[in-house]
């Protein structure tokens, strides 16, 4: 590059002096003559290259260093986290607001407030947060609130006027204890669909209320009893839809220290209302012996 530089300016020189020579004129020297060579155009790119690189190397130090400041603030962030248990969920609910119908202790006891980690438009008006391991849990006041509500609503029927169906086996024994006491039809393990709204059939009957422990698990006297437009009251998870029900209860639906505990509420309830004599037996009673929930209808 550096010859190619020399020839070029001496080439300029021998032609400035010829051009002199025929004007008559004394060749000017190299200082005089102002020659400033352009800048190849290969040496312009190297120097644009060099130039760009250090610009990228910088911009690369900035976002390495932007990069370090927010690991390390993301740790001390993490490190702050406190993982809430159930335990501690329950406190918070318990400072702001009370039960009517049982103590909470009875209420955290028997599992009532957790839900799935599902969690459905219908249902999330009653879900007061998640669980670090992603279950839902239920407002334990709205339990308490809906749960009197259901006790007061099946106080309005005989006990000829409405039936309870729940095909789940974590819900057998409570529903048993419950129809024992106050003498109400119910449907367990399998329920005869059609009953309700085929007239032909030897073992069909008409009721004014229809209870099922679950909307998806017992949908076979839910749709009966939409086609024959009786009202619906349903135990409803946070994975359940509610949709076309009448009468919501939010609770886990399926567990029978859960199921247990609702149906031990509803017959000491119903039982005050409608004047049946008979000794309530413990809730301990009504919630049986543990049953392993069913993958299909898992959570």
């Amino acid at each position: 590059m550096r010859a190619f530089k020399d020839i070029s300016e001496t080439n300029y020189i021998n032609m400035a002096e010829k051009k002199a020579t025929k004007s008559g004129k004394k060749a000017a020297k190299l200082e005089d003559i102002n020659y400033k060579p352009e800048p190849l155009p290969m040496k312009v790119k190297k120097e644009k290259k060099k130039e760009e690189s250090g610009e990228v190397k910088e911009e690369i130090r900035d976002l390495d260093e932007k990069k370090k400041a927010l690991l390390e603030k993301a740790k001390k962030l993490s490190e702050k986290v406190i993982e809430a248990s159930s335990e501690e969920i329950v406190e918070k609910v318990k400072e702001k607001e009370g039960t009517e119908l049982l103590p909470l202790e009875e209420y955290v006891k028997s599992g009532i407030y957790l839900g799935t980690r599902v969690i459905t438009p219908d249902m999330r008006k009653y879900v007061y947060r998640r669980r670090n391991d992603g279950i839902a849990v239920f407002n334990t006041t709205l339990i308490d609130k809906k749960l009197k509500e259901a006790a007061e609503l099946l106080a309005q029927y005989d006990p000829k006027d409405f039936i309870i169906v729940c095909k789940r086996p974590a819900g057998e024994t409570a529903v048993k204890m419950f129809s024992q006491l106050t003498g109400v039809r119910m449907f367990i393990k399998k329920y005869p669909a059609g009953i309700l709204t085929n007239t032909s059939l030897p073992d069909f009957f008409e009721t004014k209320l229809v209870v099922i422990c679950d909307p998806w698990v017992d949908k076979n006297a839910m749709k009966d009893a939409q086609i024959v437009h009786i009202p619906i009251l349903a135990l409803c998870d946070t994975n359940n839809l509610t949709r076309d029900l009448d009468h919501v209860l939010p609770c886990n639906n399926k567990s029978n220290k859960s199921l247990g505990l609702v149906f031990y509420v509803l017959a000491r309830e119903y039982m005050k209302a409608r004047g049946i004599k008979g000794k309530l037996p413990d809730i301990e009673k009504f919630k049986g012996e543990e049953i392993k929930q069913s993958v299909k209808y898992g959570v």
